[in-house]
């Protein structure tokens, strides 16, 4: 069962904007945090933001006030707004949320979205 879907992604010149969208299946409730993860090639997994049930967000050392996480309620979405973007930006953005389905409480990935930054 496909949990979460993210869109948005794609290539785009160093300086230029992208906004991810994370789609949340009405199977997951009980959330409590929301996050978005990037994966570069031949590099670690690392954390881009967080954003909690409460409100608090807490992003990556290499955001420095570039990305906003948000998300809307109504809709069930999450989002990454992303400016300022650097080739190093490159990497697969992965949306990751905190919650409960079925009997399962843990975290659900969504498959990725390639983010490309040209310089």
């Amino acid at each position: 069962q496909v949990h979460l879907v993210e869109a948005g992604g794609g290539l785009v010149q160093a300086g230029g904007s992208l906004r991810l969208s994370c789609a949340i299946n009405s199977v997951i409730h009980s959330i409590r945090s929301m996050a978005w993860h990037r994966q570069a090639a031949g590099k670690q997994r690392e954390m881009v933001a967080t954003l909690t049930n409460d409100g608090n967000t807490k992003y990556g050392d290499f955001v420095t006030g570039r990305f906003t996480i948000s998300r809307d309620v109504a809709k069930r979405t999450v989002y990454l707004q992303m400016n300022s973007l650097k080739p190093e930006d490159t990497a697969v953005y992965y949306c990751t949320i905190h919650g409960i389905s079925g009997f399962r409480t843990g975290d659900y990935w969504g498959q990725g979205t390639q983010v490309s930054v040209s310089s």
